[in-house]
């Protein structure tokens, strides 16, 4: 999805991690926002990608995000997160 306010573009990958395998579903959608990352890079360079999380899927009870691994993954690759609330439709984060 992509969205434009005020001169700032973004595009953003949503992603639900519903599989049994959080850890799997993580690395699958890092390996598509590098590669979405890298495409902007050479089609839109001021367009900055984010990658959503629902709120459920942040807080779940692996908190996955919360491993240091996945930390250091998400700040080395510089992966900008939103994370939403499905029932509100809100940006939490």
């Amino acid at each position: 999805m992509a969205a434009e306010k005020a001169g700032e573009k973004i595009a953003v990958e949503i992603k639900n991690f519903v599989s049994a395998s959080k850890i799997s579903e993580f690395h699958m959608a890092l390996g598509q926002f590098i590669n979405y990352q890298t495409a902007l890079r050479a089609e839109e360079p001021n367009r900055t990608l984010y990658l959503a999380v629902s709120l459920a899927t942040y807080n779940d009870s692996f908190t996955l995000f919360n491993l240091s691994f996945i930390q250091t993954v998400v700040n080395e690759n510089k992966l900008k997160l939103i994370i939403y609330n499905v029932e509100t439709e809100r940006i939490e984060q």
